[in-house]
């Protein structure tokens, strides 16, 4: 399943194969999605940040995650999950688990203290996201409060963290 598959940073390259791979998988409401509210306060430079990876399978691109680091109530230091995207035809088979494992580790050892996104805590809370007691971590534009979940790196990293998500 996993095998032949290559992690990878994202290149200046890749930016219209993942572009394309969003709109295939989100469609044209991905727009209005936080992720993107946020990324685009950040502009060119959210596209390819050190922690925005993809999987290639034998050539093929199918699967990128984009992490974007970000302020919280003006602190920065934090990350921002999202989106993840993976092809239809390598959905549910571990492609975008093994992502997101991996950008985990590389933001722990870079010392990242926290990683925030607006999701499902059935499916993150494998990786350790639990939900943000209400108003303590908001987002621009509308968000279900109750799917802002963050995943500490550092033990207590969330007590360092208040107020409105930002592009960094």
């Amino acid at each position: 399943m996993l095998q032949n598959v290559v992690h990878r940073p994202v290149t200046p390259e890749d930016i219209p194969v993942i572009s394309d791979l969003h709109n295939r998988v989100f469609g044209p409401g991905r727009f209005a999605r936080t992720a993107y509210r946020v990324r685009e306060q950040m502009g060119p430079r959210a596209e390819i940040s050190r922690f925005c990876r993809i999987a290639e399978k034998d050539g093929r691109m199918i699967a990128a995650i984009r992490m974007s680091e970000v302020t919280i109530g003006g602190a920065k230091g934090p990350l921002l999950l999202g989106p993840i995207v993976v092809d239809p035809a390598y959905t549910n088979q571990g492609y975008g688990r093994a992502l997101i494992g991996d950008v985990m580790e590389e933001a722990r050892a870079a010392g990242i203290p926290l990683i925030v996104l607006v999701g499902d805590e059935p499916y993150y809370g494998r990786f350790g996201f639990k939900p943000v007691k209400p108003g303590h971590i908001t987002f621009p534009g509308p968000v279900n409060i109750a799917r802002i979940l963050a995943a500490e790196l550092k033990p207590g990293a969330l007590n360092d963290f208040h107020g409105c998500v930002s592009g960094a």
